[in-house]
C-alpha cells in the first residue's frame, strides 16, 4: 500500500464532515462493535467459570480415572493400584465398594448411593473432608458401621451426627419365612456439603470394610479410584493405563462419567458465541451504510484524485483504511472492555444487585449464589480476529463503489 493512500485514509477518518448524521452513523457503528465484543468476552468468561466451578464441585466426590471390576468385584485391587501407581501422571489411588441402598428412620426412607471408602486414602483422591459440616470422615472405622451422608439426604430424613439410621440392602436373604432384605443399623458421624445436588441428595460414605460386610462383597471391592496430575490429561492417562491392566478391568475417566453435564455447557457456550457474534455482525455491517454516505460524500475529491492519476485500486485501499480504522478502534475499545468487566464481575454484578435491589442468584433458588468468571486469553484472541474479519469484509463493497466513480459525472456539478 502506497503512503498517500494511508495518509488520506487516516486524515478521511479524523476530517469533520460537512453531514453530521456520517459522524454519528461512525460512532454508532464503532461502539457497536466495542458493546458487541465486551459481552461476547465478558459472557464466554462467566460460562468457563461456571464450567470451572462445576468441574471443581463434581470432581470433588468423583475420581478423576475409575478402574472397576466385572460383577464380582476386583479382588486384587492391591495389584491394580500398584499397577496404576506406575504411570508418572498418577498421585494417589483409592479403593472403593458401590452399591445402592434406603436409609430409613422412623416412616421417612430415602434410596442412596453406598460407597465404602477408606477414609485416609478416600482424602488422597476427593475432598470430602473439606467439606464437612459436622462430624469427620476419619470417624468412619472398621466394625463400628458409621455413615457420613450428604447434607440433602439428611434434611430429608431429618438426620443429625450421632443419630441412628437403617440401611437397607436390596440384596435378599433366603429365611425360612421367605426372601428377606438385609438390613442394619448404622450411626450418622459427618454431614458433607458439596454443593451439587447429585452427591449431597443421594450419596452416603460407610467404611469400606463394613460395606463389604452388609454386600457381602467376601473381600472384594468394586474397584479404585484415581487421582492424576492434570485432569485435562485424564482420558490420555486413562487409556495408557487400561493397555497394562488385565482384560476385565474396566477404566474410565471424569470426562465419561459426566459427559452430559459438559457437553450441555459447551453446546450453551457454542449458542452464546454464535449469537453475541451476530450483534458484532450487524454494528460491522453499520460500516457499510457508514461507508457507503461518505463515498456519496467524497464523490469530488475522488473524481479529483482520479484526475490526478489515482488507480481504482488506490481509491478503494483508501476507503478499506476508512472502515478498518473504525473496525480497529472499536475492537480495542471492546476487547479493553471486556477484559475489564469479565476481570471485575465479583465488584459489578453486587454494584448493579444493590443498586436495583434485586439478586441476580439467589442462594435459596441455585447452588452457585455468585457470577464466577474465568477469563481465558484464546477466548479474547477469536473474539478480536472474527471482530476485524466482519469489520474488513464490511469495507468491501464501499470501497469498490468508491473506485468505480466515474471522474466526469462527479465533477460535472461542481
Amino acid at each position: 500500500m502506497r503512503p498517500y493512500e494511508l495518509l488520506v485514509g487516516l486524515r478521511y477518518t479524523r476530517a469533520k464532515r460537512r453531514t453530521h448524521f456520517i459522524s454519528f452513523i461512525s460512532l454508532v457503528s464503532m461502539l457497536g462493535i466495542a458493546l458487541g465484543i465486551a459481552a461476547l468476552i465478558t459472557v464466554m468468561s462467566v460460562m468457563n467459570g461456571f464450567e470451572k466451578e462445576i468441574r471443581a464441585r463434581i470432581l470433588g466426590a468423583a475420581a478423576h480415572i475409575q478402574v472397576t471390576g466385572g460383577e464380582a468385584g476386583m479382588r486384587d485391587w492391591q495389584g491394580v493400584a500398584a499397577a496404576v501407581s506406575k504411570h508418572p501422571e498418577v498421585l494417589a489411588t483409592a479403593p472403593f465398594v458401590q452399591a445402592q441402598g434406603l436409609l430409613s428412620t422412623g416412616s421417612a426412607v430415602r434410596g442412596v448411593y453406598v460407597r465404602g471408602v477408606v477414609p485416609d486414602m478416600e482424602d488422597q483422591v476427593a475432598d470430602f473432608s473439606k467439606h464437612m459440616r459436622g462430624g469427620s470422615l476419619s470417624a468412619l472405622r472398621p466394625g463400628e458401621f458409621g455413615l457420613v451422608v450428604g447434607i440433602g439426604v439428611a434434611r430429608a430424613l431429618g438426620l443429625r451426627v450421632g443419630d441412628r439410621v437403617t440401611l437397607i440392602s436390596p440384596q435378599g436373604q433366603v429365611t425360612p419365612a421367605g426372601l428377606m432384605p438385609r438390613l442394619k443399623q448404622f450411626t450418622v458421624v459427618g454431614i458433607f456439603s458439596l454443593d451439587h445436588n447429585e452427591y449431597d441428595s443421594a450419596l452416603a460414605l460407610a467404611r469400606m470394610e463394613d460395606a463389604q460386610v452388609l454386600y457381602r462383597m467376601d473381600g472384594a471391592v468394586s474397584g479404585v479410584r484415581v487421582k492424576v496430575r492434570d485432569i485435562d490429561g485424564a482420558p490420555r492417562v486413562a487409556r495408557e493405563i487400561a493397555a497394562t491392566l488385565p482384560p476385565d478391568s474396566y477404566v474410565t475417566d471424569w470426562t465419561q462419567q459426566n459427559v452430559n453435564y459438559f457437553r450441555a455447557i459447551q453446546i450453551e457456550k457454542r449458542m452464546m458465541f454464535i449469537i453475541l457474534t451476530l450483534i458484532i455482525a450487524v454494528a460491522a455491517f453499520n460500516l457499510v451504510s457508514t461507508l457507503v454516505m461518505v463515498v456519496t460524500d467524497k464523490h469530488p475529491d475522488i473524481a479529483i484524485l482520479r484526475t490526478l492519476g489515482a488507480a481504482p485500486s488506490s481509491i478503494m485501499k483508501i476507503f478499506v483504511v476508512q472502515g478498518a480504522v473504525i473496525g480497529t478502534i472499536g475492537t480495542l475499545l471492546g476487547v479493553v472492555t471486556g477484559i475489564l468487566l469479565a476481570l471485575n464481575v465479583d465488584v459489578v454484578v453486587p454494584f448493579i444487585e444493590r443498586t436495583f435491589h434485586f439478586r441476580i442468584l439467589s442462594s435459596e433458588v441455585y447452588y452457585i449464589s455468585e457470577l464466577p468468571s474465568d477469563l481465558q486469553w484464546a477466548d479474547v484472541w477469536s473474539v478480536a480476529v472474527v471482530s476485524l474479519l466482519l469489520a474488513f469484509v464490511a469495507t468491501i463493497y464501499p470501497s469498490w463503489r468508491a473506485s468505480r466513480v466515474n471522474p466526469a459525472e462527479a465533477l460535472r456539478y461542481e
